[in-house]
């Protein structure tokens, strides 16, 4: 997680209004290519959760996503037409022509 990432997802994290243990990472099925990463507020930690503390922030990582997200560095951009969190993974092997999904 760069530190970009972690300054929007503690901004997010103090404008929810409820305490949270962090921010859970996951992936799903969906578009295209097959995958797409999903971020949702954490309650509570999973049994089988990864736990990691990066810049101050806790991610949890979804134990059916851990194969397919090691080594990924989670971004945070801002541009003129859109904003949003931007995933570089080296176990990526192609991504749909929208961005949306990709295929590992």
């Amino acid at each position: 997680m760069t530190e970009r990432a972690a300054e929007r997802v503690r901004a997010l994290l103090s404008a929810r209004g409820k305490p949270s243990v962090g921010i859970r990472i996951g992936i799903r099925t969906k578009g295209c290519s097959g995958l797409s990463y999903t971020l949702e507020y954490a309650d509570e930690k999973g049994p089988l959760d990864e736990m990691v503390e990066e810049h101050g922030v806790t991610l949890l990582i979804d134990p059916k996503a851990t194969m397919f997200i090691l080594g990924t560095e989670m971004d945070y951009v801002e541009e003129k037409l859109q904003s949003g969190f931007v995933f570089k993974n080296p176990n990526e092997k192609g991504r749909c022509g929208c961005g949306e999904s990709f295929h590992v």
